[in-house]
């Protein structure tokens, strides 16, 4: 059986891309990694990937996307197997990645935020929703325990997301959180976490936040060198 050609169309900022990367990784599976600049999309992008986002997979020259299809797409034709056997098991876990992404939701929301009132609000709904994955966790060092699987996968960007926002200021949004903040170090010291986003990524991302002209924005200029 020929091993089809797999190119990750990407971009270097987005959490979704980490997700896909991620799994490649852990997979073992050799594939080609191209970035596109999401502010001046090409042709040939928009006629693969319909919503006009990233990350698309192209199997062959058959382009996959939405980064939760690619997942599913590679769990099911690659191992190992990152998603539980049992059936029930296997919908809770897909049920904690949506929750993922609504966490990247409330952090687009945080960075937006355009006054220090929005800003604590923000922060506010991200110690919740902290404190709400804090109950589903068990021992670790993963989310199922012993075994790393797709959930794992989709939170490995959000904390490397908190990481850049911690080294602005502490928002305390792991407060009360001890199993999640165990949960974070592991996966920070993965080595497919690591890889699936270049080493200046910390940089690009400050950047980006700087000129969002939010509350965050400001508070990152008035600490800024004179």
């Amino acid at each position: 059986m020929t091993t089809p050609k797999l190119t990750l169309i990407s971009h270097k900022l987005c959490p979704y891309v980490q997700r896909a990367a991620i799994v490649l990784a852990e997979k073992g599976i050799p594939f080609e990694r191209q970035d596109i600049d999401l502010a001046n999309k090409p042709d040939w992008f928009l006629k693969l990937s319909p919503l006009g986002k990233t990350p698309v997979l192209l199997v062959d020259g058959e382009a996959v996307f939405e980064s939760a299809v690619i997942c599913e797409y590679l769990d099911e034709t690659a191992a190992p197997r990152l998603h539980p056997n049992d059936a029930l098991q296997r919908a809770r876990h897909r049920s904690w990645m949506e929750f993922g992404s609504a966490v990247l939701n409330t952090i687009g929301a945080f960075y937006n935020a355009p006054d220090d009132e929005a800003l604590a609000a923000r922060a506010a709904e991200l110690r919740a929703k902290f404190q709400q994955i804090e109950a589903a966790l068990g021992a670790g060092p993963w989310f199922a325990g012993e075994h790393f699987g797709m959930v794992d996968a989709v939170f490995g960007p959000v904390f490397r997301y908190i990481d850049v926002l911690d080294a602005i200021a502490d928002f305390g949004v792991f407060a009360d959180t001890p199993k999640v903040n165990t949960w974070r170090l592991a996966l920070a010291q993965r080595d497919s976490v690591r890889k699936a986003v270049r080493p200046d990524y910390p940089a690009l991302l400050h950047s980006f936040l700087l000129k969002r002209g939010s509350a965050l924005s400001t508070r990152m200029t008035l600490a800024l060198p004179a």
